[in-house]
C-alpha cells in the first residue's frame, strides 16, 4: 500500500491525510512547528497516520503533498522528493507572500516555481481550487451525476494518472488542463478557482480564463 507523506498539514493537508488514510493509504505528516503538535491530527486520523520532520516526510512518503505557503516553497525539502509524484496545492496570494514579479508577470506559475525547485521530481498542480471543508464533503462514487471536478496540471502524463487515480477514490473527477505553465487558469480570481461544478462546466470555466497581464 503506498505510502503518502505531507509537507503542510493545515487545512488542505490535513482533509487530504484523513480522506487518503480512510482509503487506507499510510500517511505521514509534518509542519513547520514540530511532530509534537501535530498530536491531535495523528489522533483524529487513527492508524494509519504518524508525524514526521518535513525531511522524513519527504523521504517516506512514495507521493508527497506540498501544502505549505507560496512563501515557503523555497523551504522545501529537495533530495528526499527526487523521483517522486509531488502534489502541489499551493496558491500564491501576493497580499500574505509578497509580489513575485515573474509570476505577476505571467513569466511562471506558482506550481512552475516549486518544480524549478524540485527539478528531479514530477510536479502536479491540484486541490488548489477547492475549499478544505468542500473536500471534506462533497466527494462521491465514480458515475455519481452531477460529480464534482477539480482542475489539475502537470507536465508528466504518468505522474498526472497517478494522482488523477488518487482523486477518483476519493470522491472527485478531474478535468486536465495540460503542462505546468497552463495551471494559472486556476488560479485565485479565475473561474475555474473554487466553483462547485461537473467537469463539462469546469472545462467551459477554464476556457474563461484570462490573464490580468494579457
Amino acid at each position: 500500500m503506498t505510502t503518502i507523506g505531507f509537507i503542510g498539514s493545515g487545512n488542505i493537508g490535513g482533509t487530504l491525510a484523513k480522506l487518503f488514510a480512510e482509503q487506507g493509504y499510510d500517511v505521514v505528516i509534518s509542519n513547520s512547528r514540530g511532530p509534537e503538535t501535530l498530536a491531535d491530527l495523528v489522533s483524529e486520523i487513527g492508524d494509519h497516520a504518524r508525524a514526521a520532520t518535513a525531511e522524513e516526510a519527504a523521504e517516506d512518503g512514495e507521493i508527497v503533498v506540498v501544502s505549505v505557503p507560496f512563501l515557503a516553497v523555497d523551504k522545501v525539502p529537495v533530495a528526499p522528493l527526487a523521483g517522486k509524484v509531488v502534489i502541489d496545492t499551493n496558491n500564491y496570494y501576493f497580499e500574505r507572500d509578497g509580489h513575485v514579479a515573474e509570476i505577476d508577470s505571467g513569466a511562471t506559475t506558482p506550481s512552475e516555481v516549486l518544480q524549478a525547485r524540485l527539478p528531479e521530481s514530477q510536479v502536479v498542480k491540484l486541490f488548489n481550487a477547492i475549499q478544505s471543508g468542500h473536500l471534506a464533503t462533497q466527494g462521491v462514487p465514480a458515475g455519481t451525476a452531477g460529480r464534482r471536478a477539480l482542475p489539475i496540471a502537470g507536465d508528466d502524463d504518468a505522474a498526472k494518472a497517478t494522482v488523477t487515480a488518487l482523486t477518483d477514490e476519493i470522491g472527485y473527477d478531474v478535468v486536465d488542463v495540460g503542462p505546468l505553465a497552463e495551471g494559472w487558469r486556476f488560479d485565485r480570481d479565475q473561474p475555474a478557482y473554487g466553483p462547485e461544478v461537473d467537469a463539462a462546466g469546469l472545462t467551459e470555466l477554464l476556457a474563461q480564463a484570462k490573464r490580468a497581464s494579457a
